[in-house]
């Protein structure tokens, strides 16, 4: 059950992300919102079962690189998404950092709401 609610957040919280880049970028379409969900369903997947791959692949230059290397692995995420999903496309190659940003900058906020939320649940138990 806790896995079912746990992929159910994160493909939620892509949708959102990717909802949040479509709009604020002209260079990111989404044809149709089941396009959308069907992008955020895919680029979570990417993220569960290939970026760790890579991840694991590029660890020798991220170590080099400072960890920029992995900003490019999750740029190709978003990249891959939009070559799979036929109703997202992302144009051009600052508009990929950008919107790599935002998924970023999202998935952050998240996060801190979660540890926000888990400490005051812990606090008053």
């Amino acid at each position: 059950m806790r896995l079912i609610r746990y992929l159910a957040v994160s493909w939620t919280l892509n949708a959102v992300a990717l909802g949040i880049v479509t709009l604020a970028f002209d260079n990111v379409t989404s044809k149709t919102f089941g396009d959308l969900l069907v992008a955020a369903a895919v680029f979570g997947i990417l993220n569960t079962i290939v970026k760790p791959i890579l991840r694991l692949l590029t660890l020798p230059i991220a170590v080099i690189t400072l960890g920029i290397a992995w900003f490019f692995v999750a740029m190709l995420m978003l990249w891959l998404t939009s070559v799979i999903v036929s109703g997202f496309a992302i144009h051009g190659f600052w508009t990929f950092v950008w919107s790599t940003v935002t998924v970023w900058a999202v998935n952050v906020a998240f996060e801190a709401i979660e540890h926000f939320r888990y400490r005051s649940a812990t606090a008053s138990a």
